[in-house]
């Protein structure tokens, strides 16, 4: 004979947890972007949490923007994050791909000036198909310019470029005496880990 199910016990688990609203950092307003459930404040330490830009801020222009935030500590029932990374939605992507052009990606690992590990992936659009050696150009012009801003940066300043599209600005500028380009993004990032400190001494 089959055991019924104890659904009593079931009901009375999930009233024994708590639900506890995840807000964005402080850089981008700590905006509430959603509720995790969890049995207490340390189970939730470490989730991952997503939402759109244009969620975040209400622009709605911004909405092929998936950004990534990580759990970094509890008060009451709010729970705070940290930025982990970023993607642009392929929806998005497609629409940049013109015929006859090329589209050169460039992934260039950084450290920022407080010790972070990110990787960017920057996308290069062009208004004609670019040759190897003009390709080859582009992503030099692209990883230095890059590595150079990410040094003199913070994370959180690294962020606001990426949201605000600074980094992709300045990148435009960089590479547009190279060769006729249409646009150039921060397509993805991802933050890694702490680097770790060279001694010195």
């Amino acid at each position: 004979m089959a055991k019924k199910k104890q659904v009593g016990r079931r009901v009375e688990g999930w009233k024994a947890k708590s639900w506890f609203k995840v807000h964005v950092p402080d850089n981008l307003g700590k905006a509430y972007i959603g509720d995790t459930i969890a049995n207490d404040a340390e189970s939730v330490v470490g989730r991952i949490m997503t939402a759109t830009l244009g969620e975040i801020t209400n622009d709605y222009a911004k909405q092929h923007m998936k950004m990534s935030f990580k759990i970094q500590n509890v008060t009451g029932d709010s729970a705070y994050t940290e930025f982990v990374g970023h993607e642009v939605t392929r929806d998005y992507l497609r629409s940049l791909v013109k015929r006859r052009s090329s589209r050169i990606d460039c992934i260039v690992p950084v450290t920022t000036k407080d010790n972070k590990k990110v990787r960017l992936t920057v996308c290069c659009y062009t208004f004609a198909r670019a040759n190897i050696s003009q390709e080859h150009a582009i992503r030099n012009a692209i990883t230095q310019s890059v590595a150079v801003q990410a040094q003199a940066w913070d994370l959180t300043t690294l962020l606001n470029g990426i949201v605000s599209g600074e980094i992709s600005r300045d990148l435009f500028k960089a590479v547009k005496t190279i060769y006729p380009t249409r646009r150039v993004e921060v397509i993805k990032s991802k933050v890694e880990q702490v680097a770790a400190k060279v001694d010195t001494s």
